[in-house]
């Protein structure tokens, strides 16, 4: 049929009888406004939309135009304004009668309907600018120092733009004045990149084409953070682990660090000495409404507009920025959570990197898919999905993995294309911040990433209560997530995912090498001195070598080294804070009481700092507190059972209500695959414990939560499906109703 349309167009054309529509003369194509001044003026007496629309439509080439305080600018990058309440500098325009206002996210227009309309660029003097900067004076070289490498870089810059431009380069040599069109752009990027191996984006190019801008531009980006990009905040500096280390300790809202409304803050503790870091300050629900109305101005505005590659690209930067600073990223974790700094360095900041890269790969590859669907005949559809981001997401997070627990939930999160409300423990709170620091260096617009330490009762109540807010991700006690379900659900129906607490089995059968099942279940029950969601909570142990089992890891308990976290030799630190090692020492005496036999440890090292005896504890039965109930600390409880009734101690081990993580020892194949398909958890290690994978979906079953971390699965949490039905014939022929209507009369 559109075959038949088309052919019947064709021939109506070819015997001039096509249906014709008379244009007027002035104004009858696009070609005028490419040449007279003034078809590009902007008129004010239109409404907002309608001067944004105009400014939109000249865009690329000339650009709308306008006098600012008797300056002629033309300007670039439109877009709506919702917020009525902005304060800025004001700036005369020729035909308005309402001044532009000059604030630090551009320069705002108002429509005769009272509308602003907001442009991010201005061309004044032919020379690109933010329009944040219009009547500012910007030298861009006065607080500059270059090292001798980087003055060894303006040279190649000069030769460079010589070869494109064909002739010589001064400091005032401007790119496009000199002839430089947009694949020059692209060539001088490309031989930046092969010379200098630094990345520029075509931006770069545009907002400073004159040669002493851009040599400066260059060497900001190659420092690894534009100096734009660059915050003036307090900060807490420290000589630690013997380096130096500095770290904000205010909330960080829409790009800036500042104080809470409430002025509330809390001491943060070092759990090695028990001695104050500093202070931070802590949100309350009015901080997380401004933070959650700023992701949400985000979301609608820049980060939305940002292709997914740009997104990715963000992401990247950002965790090369983290790959840069990972020493001081893991100082700051373990001053601030008692993490064995080797163990900080590789995996609480070495995943947390590995996190970043991953998910930044998969920003441009988030696809909907078409799907064949039985047609209403005798018309045929057309049927597909699309992947969408919910918009602001709220993320609360746990003090035993500080970073690695934000990365895990945040960088799925940015790579769907949401905005980020965060809430980190109130108790470690400062490797957080420096990853905002972080964020603003590598370039993530305002509004993206806001970070509110603050407790659960106050700001993680809020953020599970605020109605801007379409998802919460929390990981934490199951206790807790019960309540953050019951907000969301009873605020907007947020969707929600939950990573909560676990009580992991792991079987150890008597085929299995001894040496190899006390040192990995060692690591199952030790690893971050307990502090792991996924920790073997109950140890399984077959009965024909259970005895010898328990000597084997009294002995090598023995060897462990517990001390200062900035020691090398140190395997072992303190306890995250005071609250938890008293819990440590009342579930022991809670196991000694109910009749489970104590080997080892079970109560504080007689030293200052949180110190705690990693402990064993065997002949636990099915029926006691320390059998049901998770530690979440160097609590080891060892049971017996008999590897002649297999079915017999997989029923014991799944007689929990949580369901995270299980583990298995042993040589039989077979066995291993049996228990695989009966145990009830999110998780199983076959003759391996611990091992996790930023591409390996994470996640619970029962009360253990549910929703995933890590993997493509964790997109899914973090993302909207939207089905399309068309019906293609009237889509095709639209255009045909109102030009060729003879054509479809026929039909």
């Amino acid at each position: 049929m559109f075959r038949n349309c088309c052919v019947e167009a064709v021939n109506l054309i070819e015997q001039n009888k096509a249906p014709c529509v008379p244009q007027t003369e002035e104004g009858a194509s696009f070609e005028p406004s490419l040449k007279k001044k003034d078809l590009q003026k902007i008129k004010f007496n239109l409404k907002g939309e309608e001067i944004h629309n105009f400014i939109r439509g000249l865009d690329s080439s000339p650009g709308a135009s306008t006098v600012l305080n008797g300056i002629e600018v033309k300007v670039f990058a439109s877009s709506m304004w919702e917020d009525a309440n902005i304060e800025g500098t004001p700036v005369t325009v020729e035909g308005s009668d309402t001044p532009a206002i000059l604030h630090p996210d551009g320069l705002l227009f108002t429509g005769s309907d009272g509308q602003k309309v907001n442009v991010k660029r201005l061309l004044v003097d032919n020379k690109m600018i933010h329009a944040c900067n219009f009547g500012k004076e910007k030298d861009s070289a006065k607080d500059l120092v270059l090292t001798e490498s980087e003055e060894a870089i303006i040279p190649v810059l000069k030769t460079i733009w010589a070869g494109i431009l064909n002739s010589e380069v001064s400091e005032d040599t401007d790119f496009f004045q000199s002839g430089a069109g947009s694949m020059d752009v692209v060539r001088l990027i490309e031989e930046i990149k092969e010379n200098l191996q630094i990345t520029l984006q075509n931006e770069d190019v545009l907002m400073s084409s004159v040669f002493r801008d851009f040599y400066i531009k260059v060497i900001e980006v190659s420092r690894q953070g534009d100096v734009s990009n660059q915050l003036n905040h307090e900060s807490i500096k420290l000589n630690v682990n013997k380096m130096d280390v500095s770290f904000p300790n205010q909330l960080f809202i829409n790009g800036e660090f500042v104080n809470s409304v409430g002025g509330s803050s809390m001491e943060c503790i070092n759990p090695a000495n028990e001695s104050t870091i500093c202070s931070v300050q802590m949100a309350n629900s009015d901080d997380v409404d401004i933070a959650a109305l700023a992701a949400e101005k985000a979301f609608e505005g820049e980060w939305s507009r940002l292709s997914a590659r740009d997104r990715g690209h963000l992401m990247f930067k950002l965790a090369d920025l983290m790959e840069q600073n990972k020493e001081e990223l893991a100082t700051i974790e373990s001053l601030d959570s008692g993490a064995v700094y080797t163990l900080a360095l590789k995996t609480h900041v070495g995943m947390s990197i590995d996190t970043w890269k991953y998910f930044a790969g998969w920003c441009d590859k988030i696809l909907g898919s078409t799907i064949p669907i039985a047609h209403a005949r005798p018309n045929s559809n057309f049927t597909f999905t699309k992947r969408e981001p919910i918009g602001v997401c709220g993320l609360i997070t746990p003090w035993n993995y500080p970073l690695m627990m934000l990365s895990w939930k945040m960088a799925p999160c940015l790579a769907a294309g949401n905005t980020v409300v965060m809430k980190p423990s109130e108790v470690s709170p400062l490797t957080a911040l420096k990853l905002a620091e972080l964020s603003v260096r590598a370039g993530f617009p305002k509004g993206v990433i806001n970070i509110l330490p603050g407790t659960g009762a106050v700001t993680g109540e809020a953020i599970s209560q605020h109605l801007k807010i379409r998802k919460v991700g929390f990981t934490g006690s199951t206790v807790t997530g019960m309540k953050i379900m019951k907000s969301a659900a009873e605020s907007n129906l947020k969707k929600v995912s939950l990573e909560l607490g676990g009580k992991s089995p792991l079987v150890i059968f008597d085929d299995y090498n001894l040496d190899k099942a006390v040192r990995m279940s060692m690591g199952g029950v030790f690893f971050n001195k307990g502090e792991n969601c996924i920790s073997a909570g109950r140890i399984f142990v077959d009965s024909n070598i259970y005895d010898a089992f328990l000597e084997k890891v009294v002995t090598e308990v023995k060897k462990m080294v517990v001390g200062e976290p900035f020691n090398r030799s140190t395997s072992h630190g303190p306890q995250n804070h005071k609250a938890h090692l008293d819990k440590l020492i009342d579930y022991c005496e809670k196991a000694k009481s109910e009749g489970a036999r104590l080997l080892i440890g079970g109560k504080r090292l007689d030293r200052p700092g949180y110190y705690f005896e990693p402990t064993v504890f065997c002949d636990v039965e099915d029926h006691m507190f320390i059998a049901k109930e998770e530690a979440f600390g160097p609590i080891m409880a060892i049971s017996k059972f008999s590897s002649s009734d297999v079915d017999a101690v997989i029923k014991r081990a799944n007689s929990t209500e949580y369901g995270l993580a299980s583990g298995i020892f042993t040589s039989d194949i077979n066995k291993a695959m049996y228990f695989v398909d009966k145990i009830d958890s999110g998780t199983v290690f076959i003759n391996t414990y611990n091992k996790t994978d930023v591409a390996a979906p994470f996640g619970g079953f029962k009360q253990s939560g549910f929703g995933k971390d890590l993997g493509p699965d964790a997109l899914n949490e973090y993302l909207k499906t939207k089905c399309v039905q068309i019906f293609p014939r009237d889509l095709i022929f639209y255009g045909f109703h109102k030009i060729y209507p003879v054509a479809l009369e026929k039909e």
